[in-house]
């Protein structure tokens, strides 16, 4: 009696464990490549470092509004499951890209967000990011755009873009909470220097916006800064020091356990890395432990359950080593 009562515990015990993985959540990842001419992306992973492609690594959703292109796709999960993507539509569009999916696989009509049409000068939306508030229960869609003669102070310290503007990029955003009406385009992050690819997440009470110092003269930056604020729509206090090497951009992250894991997209290195810490203080590199998928291009890391996952594998398995 007693022998089959360990059995039965033995495998009870196995049922459990392989249960508790299956729902266990999982971690995805939209990212581009090239140009972002042929549009989404999607990878996973279960522990945040090793990253298999699936679909064979082909694109889940072509780009067809604005200069279509699908460069820096970025997704969040509303509290009713729908996922909510934006996107860089061209190089120098004074919009972006919107569309929305219960599933990953069957998406909304694109739609084009004319976000600084209002501004006859701004020269670019660059690297939209979304971020829903379960508070104000509202989500934020922010990006970087330049408006020559906008911000004097550094108007010489960025790349000189196609049109011979000194790029000198600040954050904006809007607000929404039905994706029907927008509020008007507003600043969100002014540091005192050229900043793009912003990624704000909360932190308990308070709101933490990764961003890359865009500054390129008279010293190249093109690192990661950690700026502060008590809101989601800021203000945002002072960004402290780099924190990541050089010449990365695009950060994403994760808080797995006790980890805050920032990935970013070493764009003149051809490859993906990253820096972890428990404070937000004191970081470590981790990039040799990461696999991603080769050509990886500004991406966003998020977490979804078990089944979403279960159901884009079915349609689409990961790719085979």
């Amino acid at each position: 009696m007693k022998i089959g009562l360990q059995i039965l515990l033995l495998i009870n015990g196995l049922w459990l464990d392989a249960s508790a993985k299956a729902a266990a959540p999982v971690y995805l990842f939209s990212s581009f490549r090239g140009n972002g001419e042929d549009g989404l992306h999607l990878a996973f992973s279960r522990d945040g470092f090793e990253w298999q492609a699936l679909n064979g690594d082909r694109s889940f959703l072509r780009p067809e509004v604005g200069s279509k292109l699908m460069r820096d796709p970025c997704i969040c999960r509303g509290p009713d499951g729908t996922f909510h993507m934006v996107w860089t539509t061209g190089w120098w569009d004074k919009g972006i890209g919107l569309a929305h999916s219960k599933d990953l696989l069957h998406w909304s009509p694109q739609q084009r967000l004319g976000v600084m049409d209002h501004e006859p000068n701004a020269l670019n939306c660059w690297a939209p990011e979304i971020v829903y508030d379960s508070q104000s229960e509202q989500y934020m869609i922010y990006w970087a755009t330049t408006i020559p003669g906008r911000f004097p102070e550094t108007e010489n310290t960025g790349d000189v873009s196609r049109e011979g503007y000194v790029q000198n990029h600040r954050i904006y955003y809007t607000l929404t909470k039905d994706f029907q009406t927008f509020s008007k385009t507003a600043l969100l992050y002014d540091g005192g220097f050229n900043a793009i690819d912003a990624v704000v997440v909360r932190d308990g009470s308070r709101w933490l916006m990764f961003v890359k110092d865009e500054t390129r003269r008279p010293q190249p930056k093109k690192n990661i800064r950690l700026a502060i604020g008590e809101k989601m729509t800021g203000p945002y206090g002072p960004a402290g020091e780099p924190f990541t090497p050089d010449w990365v951009e695009g950060p994403t992250v994760l808080k797995i356990d006790d980890w805050w894991i920032v990935y970013y997209d070493e764009y003149t290195r051809r490859r993906y890395g990253a820096v972890r810490s428990k404070d937000l203080q004191k970081w470590e590199i981790i990039t040799e432990q990461l696999r991603f998928p080769p050509g990886t291009r500004h991406g966003t890391a998020f977490e979804a359950e078990a089944e979403i996952l279960a159901n884009l594998s079915k349609e689409y398995p990961p790719q085979t080593k």
